[in-house]
């Protein structure tokens, strides 16, 4: 079983640390101020192993307060895997032009496949007229747009997440733009697999959930039409890919479905 797992970060202290993700570490019983300064280098392959994952993004972050984890780092993590990692990029969406300079450097010389930047953290939807010039980028790079629908499981607000009519504006607008939307859209599942039957390159990836929490209508659209715009993710370190993985026979998908799944629809969208 080939596994390709379409989120995840290196974990980071800094990160792991900040008070927005509260509630996240207390919903997983993690105690912030045990976290160890560092991680040892290979703390992420070592969580791919033990899942048996082949392949996954690692995502820079960037925030109104500044880089949470650089494309540098990430960089650096890629360069050191290139066959397991997949980076994708972030920038500083308060200022545009910067902003897409950056992303074009960090393709063209860092290697990164994607932009992921996360409504909930900027307070914006994206629709917001910041992102558009990144956009235009990403479609001219030939890189996706990965972002987050639905609530905010962080000390954020979750409007921004929702799929109509914030996603669903962006995708009518740039019909060349791939977007992958995860977190699975809940509690607007349903508006994000409307919108991922209505466009051709919108898919939906799973980060934050257990298939034994994948809300209903999501299933039911992967054993159907869905099973080509679903990718299979964790989010590391919230989610250990192998807890996720585990359950993945709850799904009862076909064998064509859970390969499409698992590893397929993420190869043909990053090209990894």
């Amino acid at each position: 079983m080939r596994v390709f797992d379409a989120w995840m970060q290196p974990p980071a202290r800094r990160f792991l640390t900040d008070p927005i993700f509260a509630s996240l570490t207390r919903w997983l019983n993690i105690d912030p101020a045990s976290l160890p300064d560092s991680f040892p280098p290979d703390f992420l392959l070592h969580a791919m192993d033990a899942a048996g994952v082949e392949q996954a993004t690692v995502s820079a972050w960037h925030g109104p307060s500044g880089v949470i984890i650089s494309n540098a780092e990430i960089a650096a993590l890629v360069k050191a895997h290139p066959d397991r990692l997949v980076g994708l990029a972030s920038v500083d969406l308060a200022r545009p032009m910067e902003a897409v300079r950056e992303l074009r450097r960090a393709v063209e010389f860092d290697g990164a496949r994607g932009l992921r930047l996360l409504p909930w953290l900027w307070n914006l939807p994206p629709n917001d007229r910041r992102y558009y010039p990144l956009y235009a980028a990403c479609v001219d790079l030939g890189i996706p747009f990965c972002t987050q629908a639905g609530h905010a499981g962080p000390l954020c607000e979750s409007e921004p997440g929702r799929p109509i009519p914030y996603l669903d504006q962006v995708a009518l607008e740039f019909p060349e733009l791939v977007i992958v939307a995860g977190h699975t859209g809940f509690p607007w599942t349903q508006e994000l697999i409307a919108l991922a039957m209505k466009y051709p390159n919108l898919y939906i990836d799973t980060s934050a959930y257990k298939p034994s929490r994948y809300p209903r209508e999501l299933t039911d659209y992967m054993r159907a039409s869905g099973c080509k715009k679903v990718l299979f993710a964790s989010d590391f370190p919230m989610l250990t890919p192998a807890a996720c993985l585990a359950e993945v026979g709850q799904l009862q998908l076909t064998d064509e479905a859970r390969a499409r799944f698992l590893y397929g629809n993420a190869m043909r969208i990053f090209r990894a």
